[in-house]
């Protein structure tokens, strides 16, 4: 189906997925997690990884073996049918409302740090970030690969200055006796985690613009999740060894107080700059992966403007779409005031839902030990919804809200 460019390599793809799973999370979600959890953060996170890498093994065959643009939606819909293709697209993009303006928020929030902006400031940041957002996206999928792969190793040589500063050595660290870990802390410092963890599904809807999918695809969605995943280990060991966490701070505002501490005030703007960077990244990579959602959907509709592309193959009127949608709602959420940590646990609510979708699909359509990979993962994405608790009923009920308002001659 697609027109869209295949010119993505393995690197572009591990600094695509490194920097969406790194971005919003990799300066905020390590102090969130410390003060939810203290030191059992530290075993957190491989528990997290743990769950995640049999998700991320099943998504890796999906995108092998059937490749699109429309990602999750094409997996479910070639498992149960196009009506269910219909309602996972729109499940999807019903992350729009609450995750994209809580990505904005956490980007913002480092100019605050920086600058000392109001609320009316940070909002002027927010809008301008999604400008940017639209300008890149009129170009192809490389554009965004290039500058992601180039965040990624900001981020990482980051977190290394500050283990090599801080003077923080592997055998320092203060790891938690199996018996003393609280398992009330644990689960809900996972509901809030599990957001670094959420880009998997974005990922897969690049699947097409590879130039070798079968082979690329699979390597890059592994060994970007195995980045992120030490680099997020190694921000929480410098957060818990430096204290810096804590309801006395923003949580982004944790990583750029070590810095400072570290390096000195001059060197503040250096961080705060690469954890807007890495935000944006993020922002980036899920805007135009909702953008190519759109545009695939669109493809039922020929003669829609949804379904055309620029002169430069990209979707960009899908993309201005989505764009304007995010834009609305960020300046909703504005106006009501919602704290951060609820936009992101039920956001998280809705990646998981969808997660379990493409598992129930996988052991449908896979074969082989991919099918049980993503078995597996179907019983580790119902646990995460039990970890998530009530606030799972969000992306519940949004499931049900779809399924009955979707027209169903149009599936």
């Amino acid at each position: 189906m697609s027109g869209l460019k295949q010119e993505l390599g393995l690197a572009q793809g591990v600094g695509l997925l490194s920097t969406s799973l790194l971005g919003t999370g990799v300066f905020a979600v390590p102090a969130l997690a410390a003060q939810l959890a203290q030191g059992d953060s530290l075993w957190a996170w491989p528990l997290l990884i743990a769950l995640v890498f049999p998700i991320a093994i099943a998504f890796a065959a999906l995108g092998r073996h059937f490749p699109s643009a429309g990602g999750a939606a094409h997996f479910v819909g070639m498992a149960f049918g196009p009506r269910m293709a219909k309602v996972t697209a729109w499940l999807f993009l019903s992350v729009i409302p609450v995750g994209l303006p809580a990505a904005l928020q956490i980007a913002a929030g480092f100019w605050q740090a920086t600058l000392g902006w109001s609320a009316n400031g940070l909002l002027l940041v927010q809008i301008a970030t999604l400008m940017a957002i639209w300008l890149l996206g009129t170009r192809s999928a490389g554009s965004s690969a290039n500058i992601q792969t180039l965040i990624a190793i900001l981020v990482v040589a980051l977190v290394a200055a500050i283990w090599w500063k801080g003077g923080i050595r592997p055998a320092h660290i203060p790891w938690p006796a199996l018996d003393e870990i609280s398992p009330p802390k644990l689960f809900h410092a996972l509901a809030v985690m599990f957001w670094c963890f959420v880009g998997l599904e974005a990922f897969a809807h690049l699947a097409t613009e590879f130039r070798q999918p079968e082979r690329d695809f699979p390597r890059a969605l592994l060994l970007g999740l195995l980045v992120a995943g030490l680099v997020y280990w190694g921000c929480t060991v410098a957060v818990l060894h430096f204290h810096a966490y804590g309801e006395h701070q923003a949580a982004a505002a944790s990583l750029p107080a070590i810095v400072v501490q570290l390096f000195g005030q001059h060197a503040l703007w250096i961080a705060c700059v690469i954890g807007y960077l890495a935000c944006f990244a993020s922002v980036n990579i899920y805007t135009q992966s909702f953008a190519r959602l759109v545009w695939s959907q669109a493809q039922s509709k020929p003669g829609s403007a949804l379904a055309q592309l620029s002169a430069g193959q990209a979707p960009v009127n899908a993309l201005s779409a989505v764009v304007g949608s995010c834009l609305l709602f960020t300046l909703l959420i504005y106006a009501l005031d919602l704290p951060l940590d609820t936009l992101l646990v039920y956001a998280n609510g809705i990646f998981v839902l969808i997660y379990l979708l493409c598992m129930l699909a996988g052991c449908r359509i896979l074969l082989g030990r991919s099918r049980w990979m993503a078995a597996v993962g179907t019983l580790l994405c119902l646990l995460l919804l039990v970890i998530i608790g009530w606030k799972s009923l969000y992306a519940l009920a949004m499931l049900v809200l779809i399924w009955l308002v979707l027209p169903r001659g149009k599936a």
